[in-house]
């Protein structure tokens, strides 16, 4: 990729860290009955739970597992869930684990195809293996490039697939989840999405400038937006052990920093974030999240400074 190509969104590289703390107000938020606060998503007349369900928290599990993983979510008042054909065998282990609670819940795919065979051939599997004739939401999953955003707008790319898939009635809204401010700029400017799916970070925000850009274009198109990375803490460190092999990752080490870490996502304008993929940081999140109220003058200041010496697992402009 050639960083001429991201020239159009030069002007983002002023820092946006000063919209933190961000209003509430553009969300509707609904509490109440022991269950997770469910808030607004863009413009769709959704309400989602302030946690999401990530697919990879059933990837290898048995069906046992699988079963008691999403009733647990769904006692804690869970309604939306996300998967993807990339989370190894989490579809088959979802699919039949989701299906008593179908009706009742918010689900999400996505596809890691550019062009429209490949994007119509793993929506039609997807469905098969979800055991599902729609989904709620689908995605583009983690756009990254300007390469990745031409292909997929050009003849014969994944939005043809999209809009048909659209008007056939099997999904409802569109989205993408995005890994560059980049490509995420360049899709919102190309399409008019209904959601997206980003990493809005501590680190990221504050270390990296990766993030406020995104947020407050995704504010002004009234998109839902949906959160990644709140849990996270940096990248591995050469030589580190690896304690998890679902996360790319180091996860905030501790309860103590893992609920900062999702106060600090959950306090911005956003519907939902995901935890990291292993069970254990998943149930962790949804009792964190059950008693959730936005930050404040003193805990601002702290992760702010916090995130300033942390090394940011992305950055604006991207590295290349």
């Amino acid at each position: 990729m050639k960083r001429r190509k991201f020239l159009g969104v030069s002007a983002m590289s002023v820092p946006l860290i000063s919209m933190f703390p961000a209003e509430l107000t553009s969300l509707v938020r609904e509490h109440g009955n022991g269950k997770l606060e469910k808030r607004s998503l863009g413009k769709t007349g959704e309400k989602l739970s302030i946690i999401g369900f990530g697919g990879i928290v059933v990837m290898n599990a048995t069906t046992g597992q699988a079963s008691a993983r999403v009733k647990e979510a769904i006692d804690f008042g869970v309604n939306y869930f996300d998967v993807a054909p990339s989370y190894g065998n989490a579809e088959q282990m979802l699919g039949p684990a989701l299906k008593p609670y179908r009706k009742d819940v918010f689900l999400a795919c996505k596809t890691g195809e550019r062009k429209k065979e490949g994007a119509r051939r793993e929506l039609e599997q997807s469905l098969k293996n979800m055991q599902t004739d729609h989904f709620d939401l689908y995605q583009l999953h983690a756009v990254t490039s300007q390469e990745d955003v031409d292909t997929i707008f050009s003849k014969g790319g994944a939005m043809e697939t999209f809009l048909e898939a659209r008007n056939e009635g099997k999904v409802r809204f569109l989205g993408f989840s995005a890994h560059s401010v980049e490509a995420a700029m360049a899709l919102m400017d190309r399409f008019d999405f209904d959601t997206i799916l980003f990493p809005f970070n501590f680190a990221t925000w504050y270390a990296g400038n990766f993030g406020p850009q995104v947020l407050e274009r995704a504010k002004e198109k009234k998109m839902g937006i949906l959160a990644l990375k709140a849990m996270a803490w940096r990248p591995w460190k050469e030589g580190e052990e690896r304690t998890n092999g679902k996360t790319w990752y180091k996860p905030l080490p501790d309860e103590k920093e893992a609920a900062r870490g999702l106060r600090f996502t959950l306090s911005h304008p956003v519907t939902a974030a995901i935890p990291p993929g292993h069970e254990d940081f998943f149930s962790m999140g949804l009792r964190l999240a059950m008693d959730f109220s936005p930050m404040g003058k003193e805990e601002i200041r702290e992760i702010k400074e916090l995130g300033l010496a942390t090394e940011p697992l992305f950055r604006f402009p991207m590295e290349l």
